[in-house]
């Protein structure tokens, strides 16, 4: 790789960096992967509800969010046709390459920030060099930015190799929220491939290392809890009233005292609780948001029916009733080790590749499981690899960051392999 590839793989991801923007929010992200992508010698675009049916999305936010940001990105100056082609959140893009001949090959990368505000520490790398992110409480601290320089460089270098198959790119929205990975792995896109790979980077493993394919995602749901009561005055009359907020304190203990599972890890939190109005009223409403795991799919779903039970079980207690729904979740699908051992062998040969890992646990969850799951499904092998870097503090926190030595490593691996995937498809 050239001095001058390098840096246009850093001037990407920071510009990528400056302009952050949540699940299904995606509107400058996905326009400026566009216009990046008409750039390159692709075969299609499909973008946002030409992608994937939006029927099938999950954790869509509200219509006043949804077009809070696209005025947002109107006011940037993004193209009047993309908005209305993304109007009510049908954000990301999906682009290929048919070159006949060979194998048909999936790439998957995400594209979605966080809502955390980014720190402005003067030893904090965006804020001293000048790319912190520009949108208020809003950040890429999760190295999506850097898993889309990836899409586009791979998607670049491979059209101008001399590839002979068909290759397609998902630049995934909402994978945060778990809400794109369904209606990706739903899309037409995602017949009949032959291989999947996903990537992410860092995930505490450092620059210079590769882990060809994760075991034991995590299976996940996030969970929305309404309990209804009924208010009263809470001097005067309290026993008229059915209090939202005991129930919702019950619930919260019972939730936390689910059992562990002998067929292997579950989790629960409670992660937002919410509900009344003032001191002197009983609180007739609460709000929780939450989420179940477990090491199986079968797990989570046995943790979505026991925090449901011990919901319902506690508003009936203190005279409530509570509903729960599922906002978004996602299953577990764990990485072919054929597909890994190519990963492996092709990181090996990269320069910048220090240490190859087989595999490594994930223990957290990923909605690309819905794409690898289809994938094997239908008789493909998919692999979800990690490309270690340097990060100064864990993601998800306003500090993250990225070594960029790593945008050329995960680069190269990625091409590396779909040129071998096709070598020995054809």
């Amino acid at each position: 790789m050239t001095a001058a590839d390098l840096d246009r793989l850093v001037s990407l991801r920071r510009e990528f960096h400056r302009h952050p923007e949540p699940a299904w929010r995606e509107f400058s992200t996905t326009a400026r992967l566009v216009e990046e992508l008409r750039a390159l010698d692709v075969d299609g675009i499909a973008v946002g509800a030409e992608a994937y049916d939006p029927g099938d999305r999950m954790a869509v936010p509200d219509a006043d969010s949804l077009e809070e940001w696209l005025e947002r990105a109107r006011s940037r100056g993004v193209d009047d046709d993309l908005l209305a082609a993304m109007a009510g959140g049908h954000t990301g893009v999906v682009a290929w390459l048919d070159r006949g001949g060979g194998p048909s090959i999936g790439l998957r990368v995400d594209i979605d920030g966080l809502f955390i505000e980014e720190s402005t520490d003067a030893d904090h790398r965006p804020a001293a060099a000048d790319f912190r992110s520009e949108v208020e409480g809003t950040m890429h601290a999760c190295g999506h930015d850097a898993h889309m320089t990836w899409g586009l460089a791979a998607l670049k270098s491979i059209a101008e190799s001399d590839f002979a198959g068909r290759l397609v790119v998902f630049f995934q929205p909402a994978e945060e929220t778990g809400g794109g990975g369904h209606p990706m792995a739903e899309s037409e896109f995602a017949a009949d491939l032959e291989y999947l790979l996903a990537v992410h980077v860092g995930l505490d493993h450092p620059t210079g290392t590769v882990v060809a394919g994760i075991e034991k995602p995590l299976a996940m749901a996030h969970l929305d809890v309404e309990i209804v009561g009924t208010s009263a005055h809470a001097g005067k009359a309290p026993n008229e009233g059915a209090n939202a907020l005991q129930a919702m304190g019950t619930a919260l203990t019972n939730v936390y005292g689910i059992p562990r599972h002998a067929h292997g890890m579950t989790r629960v939190n409670v992660g937002r609780a919410e509900g009344g109005t003032a001191s002197n009223v009983i609180a007739d409403r609460a709000h929780l948001e939450a989420e179940v795991r477990g090491e199986t799919t079968e797990l989570m779903e046995w943790m979505k029916r026991e925090f449901r039970r011990r919901v319902r079980s506690a508003a009936e207690m203190h005279g409530c009733e509570a509903t729960v729904d599922v906002v978004s979740e996602s299953p577990r699908a764990d990485s072919d080790p054929e597909l890994a051992g190519i990963v492996g062998e092709v990181a090996r040969a990269v320069d910048g590749v220090e240490e190859v890992l087989p595999s490594a646990e994930f223990g957290a969850s990923e909605d690309a499981t819905f794409l690898m799951q289809r994938v094997q499904e239908e008789g493909g092998l998919a692999t979800y690899l990690i490309v270690g870097t340097d990060h100064p503090t864990s993601h998800h926190t306003p500090t993250f960051d990225v070594d960029e030595r790593s945008l050329a490593i995960g680069r190269d691996v990625l091409v590396e392999t779909v040129l071998e995937l096709a070598e020995r498809g054809a």
